[in-house]
Order: C-alpha cells, then sequence, then structure tokens
C-alpha cells in the first residue's frame, strides 16, 4: 500500500518528489482523468498536458515549497488549502521566485491512499 494516507502525505510527497525532478513520480499522484490550472485562467484536463506542465515547472531548475492550511474533508473527498513557493534559479541564471494559495480536491481510492483529482496552484483564480 501507498505511503499517501493522509492528503498531507500526499502534498509532502509532491514536493520532496519535485525538488528531486522526479516527473514519473509525480504523475502517479494524480488520477486519469485528473485536471490541472497550469496558468491562470487555463486548465488544462489530461496526463499528458499535466505531465507537460510540470515539466515546464521542474525546468526551472527551482525548489518548491509547499504547506497545508487547511484540509476540509467529506467522506472520500478532500480540499486542501495551501501555500507554496518555488524560488531559485533557472539553468540560465534569471532569478525564479513564484508564490501562491493553491487549492487541491484529492479522492481517497479503494485501497484507502489519495491521488489528485483537481489542482490549481492559483488558489481561487
Amino acid at each position: 500500500m501507498s505511503k499517501f494516507l493522509t492528503p498531507e502525505d500526499l502534498l509532502n510527497s509532491q514536493v520532496e518528489q519535485f525538488n528531486k525532478r522526479n516527473i514519473s513520480f509525480l504523475m502517479t499522484l494524480y488520477e486519469k482523468d485528473a485536471c490541472f490550472a497550469s496558468k491562470r485562467g487555463q486548465v488544462v484536463n489530461d496526463l499528458d498536458s499535466i505531465r507537460r506542465t510540470l515539466q515546464d515547472f521542474i525546468g526551472m531548475g527551482a525548489k518548491l515549497e509547499a504547506s497545508v492550511k487547511r484540509v476540509i474533508q467529506a467522506n472520500d473527498l478532500a480540499l486542501l488549502i495551501t501555500e507554496w513557493s518555488i524560488y531559485g534559479n533557472k539553468p540560465d541564471g534569471e532569478q525564479v521566485n513564484l508564490v501562491g494559495r493553491g487549492t487541491v480536491v484529492l479522492r481517497r481510492q479503494p485501497n484507502g491512499t489519495w491521488l489528485m483529482v483537481i489542482e490549481n496552484p492559483w488558489g481561487t483564480d
């Protein structure tokens, strides 16, 4: 069984593996029909597009920090309110400093673990 027995476990693993640049692992955190707000006002809803979006973030060469501010759970669904930052330098030396307050919807799987259904790093934007 996976170690994501709580929504917080999933977020902590996401941060750890993002910083290791492990895109293959990151993709295992999403349901097959998940969607991701790749930019403010733009949503992608297939795993290939989510992979490309995450790869773009990872390609910045920056570090991710994130914390759960609140979890609202109803049976097998959970809403995470998060605060995050991506900071550092791109490979060309350009400075990266992004911050946000995100929302993530997770669903508990039949084996008791959690996967992301909707990820919106931009919160309500």
